[in-house]
């Protein structure tokens, strides 16, 4: 049989033909996009001999990939159809990879193990890792192709990619697909170098540099990176050199930043002539055959578009399903004590014991949380020690790596508990949270999930300064597909942690440093089947004047502020919250009914504050059973400072609250 590169006539022809059907699906859905039937496209134009030479040597199904916008030839190399391709850009409901929710070309599939891809660019790279050393952890030969343009590489979390993927030889194949232009600005205008050698430092990566419109060239360097991966030598970066031949997307005019010229010389290297001529000049495929491929592509294009378009649009009732799992236990376990005393921060690393030992994907990592430290706060001592280096290990000092790779290895079926140090840091996270990690469900249809929790110190009172004392709650409270929890003493700590382990859905576990190992928070310990439910407040005290809204370190507060009036019992109702999301408004609304008026206290800034939200929503709702305003203690709207006197003055004191709970209750 007739080869060429070590290919038969059959899979030459299969790839040009799956090149065919990428690039006829760019031209349909252009016009498409001009009859007004969609409203944005991004295409793979140039880039199909590339996407194809890594597509053939992935095992659709078993091996894992996260692909870019352009990657629409990978995709079809892998498996997915041009009705489904049709499907995503017609934006219908049985769209596989999003049912609708996001913008075309945003590709994820669970039966092939296309993870579904987001807009931010870069992200991907540590989610890809985190899903290698999982299955390097499973001891498969699984693979994990991540891709995308060069522009992407300016972003930190490529470089921080290849720096874990490198340490851990993760076997992931890092495609670079270099068009020179990231939108309109060229690569000269963000890289030093080239991508290839700037990547030149890392250990264990292998590297090469190809011309990717050639498949064949290109296929060899996947050939070799994967095989590499294989036998367990580590991760491999291939930079395509390709051709962009349509502008970035629909919403571009490359003609205003590219001359005539330029533009010429990249449609003299379209990969789709390269291939064909190549078969020719080696007779393995004739000009005759190349052309019945073509008119057969174009003959299906058109069948499967007209399908598409007869396809029905997504039920607009659905509009809010898989924002969460929907499964939520609401069961409050009894309290079974199996100590006297304990204090938070020993509640919590009981419960990360026992749930570790009770879940075999569990694992758990962060800034010097192994053994001998066990975390700045003692939090995870003595875990490494007793489930080993594997499944509680110290992560870079990067956050961004730590939650994206969390998103990875969640994916890919563990249950990641990761640390951010202080809350204070977990800024460089934000897009991996915002974007990826609360939307993840929402954003595949509920084909893909990632239930990790992210644990986070948080809070003042400690003479922390800037940058040990912020309080975190404001921002999370409104990001939809993120569930907060936020214990004030240490039974709740370890009932909610344990849930947070047990559920399907992404959790922020707020842990206050101020309360780590207070006596005032120290409680019995419950056993080992103590999970408490989101969503469901706890009354600290019963009061019918008065109503206190409340969490966290304010429980204290609020504790203390009753004291030093030296009320009587049952004027004051005290509710701590728990959870921030779920809210329980069941509870806010009982305790007003019968009290009319409601103080809400928090640590964070009073302006725009958790506690602006929570005040809204009782106005909003429950403004038949108010006798007075809505009133709010918290934090001054300014940074925590560290001398202890300015301290003082920002963040809330038992006076405040004192102060407050006096003039309601002469409202």
């Amino acid at each position: 049989m007739a080869r060429l590169h070590g290919f038969t006539k059959t899979q030459i022809l299969d790839v040009f033909r799956k090149m065919a059907l990428s690039r006829r699906l760019d031209e349909k859905m252009l016009i498409l996009l001009r009859q007004g039937k969609s409203f944005f496209h991004i295409g793979a134009s140039g880039h199909e001999a590339a996407q194809l030479a890594a597509a053939v040597l992935i095992r659709p199904g078993e091996d894992w990939s996260y692909p870019y916008y352009r990657d629409g030839a990978y995709c079809i190399g892998l498996g997915m159809t041009a009705r489904e391709q049709l499907l995503c850009f017609l934006s219908r409901a049985d769209d596989p990879n999003s049912g609708g929710r996001q913008m075309p070309q945003h590709y994820g599939h669970k039966d092939l193990r296309i993870v579904s891809q987001s807009s931010p660019t870069g992200t991907q790279f540590l989610q890809a890792v985190g899903t290698a050393i999982a299955r390097k952890m499973e001891e498969t030969k699984d693979v994990v192709y991540v891709s995308s343009g060069e522009g992407t590489t300016s972003q930190g979390d490529f470089h921080e990619a290849l720096n874990w993927a490198s340490n851990a030889k993760a076997p992931v194949i890092f495609h670079i697909q270099d068009n020179e232009y990231a939108i309109s600005t060229h690569k000269s205008e963000q890289t030093a170098d080239s991508v290839y050698t700037m990547t030149a430092g890392f250990k264990n990566l292998s590297r090469y540099d190809v011309d990717g419109t050639n498949f064949f060239e290109t296929n060899l360097a996947f050939k070799q990176a994967v095989e590499r991966a294989r036998r367990g030598k580590g991760p491999s970066l291939i930079v395509s050199n390709v051709v962009r031949l349509l502008p970035h997307s629909s919403s571009d005019d490359q003609r205003k930043y590219r001359t005539p010229k330029a533009l010429e010389e990249d449609r003299k290297r379209d990969p789709l002539t390269i291939l064909e001529d190549q078969c020719i000049r080696e007779k393995l495929i004739s000009a005759k055959e190349i052309e019945k491929i073509r008119t057969e592509v174009k003959a299906q294009v058109d069948a499967d578009t007209e399908w598409a378009e007869g396809q029905e649009h997504p039920d607009g009732d659905t509009a809010l399903d898989h924002i969460y799992s929907g499964d939520m236990p609401m069961n409050e376990p009894s309290f079974d004590a199996v100590a006297d005393k304990v204090v938070i921060v020993d509640a919590i690393n009981h419960a990360l014991k026992e749930e570790m030992a009770r879940n075999d994907k569990m694992v758990i990592y962060g800034q010097d949380i192994a053994d001998p430290k066990g975390g700045v706060f003692t939090a995870t001592k003595g875990l490494s020690d007793e489930f080993g280096i594997d499944r509680v290990f110290n992560s870079p000092l990067a956050e961004s790596s730590i939650v994206g790779t969390a998103v990875g290895m969640a994916v890919a079926g563990y249950k990641p508990v990761v640390e951010i140090q202080f809350g204070d840091y977990i800024w460089t996270a934000m897009m991996q949270l915002r974007n990826e990690v609360s939307t993840l469900r929402y954003r595949s249809n509920n084909a893909w999930k990632c239930p990790l929790v992210v644990r986070v110190p948080v809070g003042g009172y400690i003479h922390g300064a800037l940058y040990h004392s912020q309080s975190i709650d404001g921002y999370f409270i409104h990001m939809p597909g993120i569930y907060l929890a936020y214990p004030s003493n240490a039974a709740d700590a370890k009932g909610l942690l344990k849930m947070a382990c047990r559920m399907d859905d992404p959790v922020i576990y707020m842990e206050h440093k101020g309360l780590y190992r207070q006596g005032y928070a120290a409680t019995e310990e419950p056993g080992e089947d103590y999970a408490l439910p989101f969503g469901k407040g706890r009354i600290v005290c019963q009061g019918n004047e008065l109503t206190i809204v409340t969490w966290g370190a304010m429980v204290q507060k609020s504790i203390e502020g009753i004291k030093s009036l030296a009320l009587a019992d049952g004027v004051v109702e005290i509710i701590d919250l728990r959870t921030l999301n779920p809210l329980d408004l069941d509870m806010i609304e009982a305790s007003l009914e019968k009290t009319g008026k409601v103080l809400v206290i928090y640590e964070d800034n009073l302006t725009n504050g958790p506690g602006a939200e929570i005040s809204a929503l009782i106005a909003d709702r429950f403004f038949e059973f108010l006798d007075g305003p809505v009133r709010r203690v918290a934090a001054k709207d300014s940074p925590v400072p560290f001398n202890w006197f300015l301290e003082e003055k920002i963040l809330p004191q038992t006076e405040d609250v004192s102060i407050a709970i006096q003039e309601l209750l002469e409202y």
